[in-house]
């Protein structure tokens, strides 16, 4: 991530237009295609972080049941889409090879924040800059407690809609950015944010008007199924 960048591509659960969400293809493709950061979401199944957005199998893969009461092997055997495995966070850091930014998105609160700061730390120590992660989530109590364990890693506060006390959850996180819902793009809250020394992302964008309306607006970057389509726009 770079933070004197004025407006950052991010892909959206890799690139998800152009393949399966959160697998290594998908991610590889928004890395190829130019993304400066990569958001994938990661939960615990029984024995490892997995890569999956749902706590259910059954949208994105030919399984069923939920990730939580499953073991990696047995996710290993399903098809996520086009043959693609679902793969683990340890996978998807050797696929990116610190070449990338990375956004990892907490989607479970049973001690995910914990073995995500775990693995994120010892990326670190091999050679990984803090500043190329950021770690998301709607369950702030989660994110909070993974600032508590990393708190050198940025971290930015999920939220769908416009909180009353505008972009405070941030502040009080000691967060770096708010992630926000792209029709909540309300111009007091990109202020509020800014005003706080807050970096404010919009999800999920795909059309070039509106990446290009948010850019106006003031918004530092967005969430894109299409991140090629965002770098086209920022190129044109």
């Amino acid at each position: 991530m770079d933070p004197s960048k004025d407006f950052l591509c991010i892909g959206h659960r890799g690139a998800r237009g152009h393949a399966p969400e959160n697998t290594l293809l998908s991610i590889d493709t928004g890395i190829r295609m130019g993304a400066d950061m990569i958001e994938f979401d990661v939960q615990r199944c029984v024995d490892e972080l997995v890569v999956i957005h749902d706590p259910r199998l059954e949208r994105t893969t030919n399984g069923r049941g939920r990730v939580r009461d499953a073991r990696f092997d047995d996710l290993r055997r399903l098809d996520a889409g086009q043959g693609q495995p679902i793969p683990s966070l340890r996978e998807v850091l050797e696929l990116a090879e610190a070449q990338v930014a990375l956004n990892i998105e907490l989607k479970s609160a049973d001690g995910t924040a914990a073995l995500v700061a775990q693995a994120l730390r010892a990326a670190i120590n091999d050679g990984w800059g803090i500043s190329q992660f950021l770690v998301s989530s709607f369950h702030l109590p989660e994110l909070y407690e993974f600032k508590q364990m990393l708190p050198e890693v940025p971290v930015a506060a999920l939220v769908c809609g416009v909180p009353l006390d505008w972009a405070a959850c941030a502040t009080e996180l000691g967060a770096q950015a708010l992630n926000i819902s792209a029709e909540f793009a309300d111009p007091r809250l990109i202020a509020d944010a800014h005003g706080r020394g807050l970096k404010i992302y919009a999800y999920t964008v795909n059309h070039p008007e509106e990446i290009a309306a948010l850019r106006d607006l003031g918004i530092d970057g967005v969430f894109s199924d299409y991140p090629d389509r965002v770098v086209s726009m920022l190129a044109g």
